[in-house]
């Protein structure tokens, strides 16, 4: 199998494709937050790797060119924002105030949570960028001595469980604004947050793209800077 697999360079790739079009439809059949269609098809692939015995490079040979789509993924985000510029403007000190508190709260939680634990080093540099899109946050793990696989598992994991819990979090706590709904998806779930942002909302998604970029672009600046003071 895996010899006749790795000479498919489409197979990865049309595995992925495949297995998240499965997920969204048994998310528009159940209608319930834990089936995302991102965790599904996670879940299918791995499934399908075990239980055919493929390997990993096998699948990874066409499956890495999705990676490709990452960063202009993440440039599209800018054109809700554009739509929605009006409120941004009336909201800019606010939004701004908002998104670098919590980039850099992201940064000190998971480090704060690494010393009581007593977390390897490595592992900890590896955990810091887990809050801001996948694109940004491998080259940051790979400038600070992180482990990028370990950095994309982290990111994904923050952005599922930001989008499962985010609708649940909003009703508990009374969050009705959908300004402050978009900047809470963004800033803490990235991109696969601002999926969920967008569909409660164009403004939840406007305020959910600019998160992810500013909160991008602080985490950038701000976690040399920590690992500078804190002498990691």
């Amino acid at each position: 199998m895996n010899e006749i697999l790795s000479e498919s360079l489409f197979f990865g790739f049309a595995l992925s494709l495949v297995s998240y079009w499965a997920g969204i439809l048994i998310q528009q059949k159940v209608k319930h937050p834990l089936c995302n269609p991102l965790l599904l098809s996670m879940i299918f692939c791995i499934l399908f790797l075990k239980l055919t015995d493929v390997t990993y490079e096998t699948f990874n040979y066409g499956g890495k060119y999705i990676n490709y789509l990452l960063t202009p993924t993440t440039v599209c985000l800018a054109v809700p924002l554009y739509r929605q510029f009006q409120v941004l403007k009336d909201n800019l000190a606010a939004v701004l105030t908002s998104i670098l508190a919590g980039a850099v709260s992201c940064v000190l939680v998971v480090a704060g949570l690494a010393a009581v634990t007593r977390l390897d080093e490595a592992l900890t540099l590896s955990l810091l960028p887990k809050s801001i899109t996948t694109a940004i946050a491998m080259g940051v793990s790979e400038e600070i001595g992180g482990m990028p696989a370990i950095t994309v598992m982290a990111v994904i994991m923050t952005g599922l469980f930001g989008n499962i819990i985010a609708q649940v979090l909003f009703k508990l706590l009374h969050i009705e604004n959908p300004v402050a709904q978009g900047l809470a998806c963004g800033t803490g779930a990235h991109a696969i947050g601002t999926a969920k942002a967008m569909e409660l909302g164009e403004i939840q998604g406007a305020m959910s793209s600019l998160s992810v970029v500013v909160a991008g672009i602080t985490t950038v600046a701000a976690v040399p800077i920590f690992i500078a003071v804190s002498g990691m």
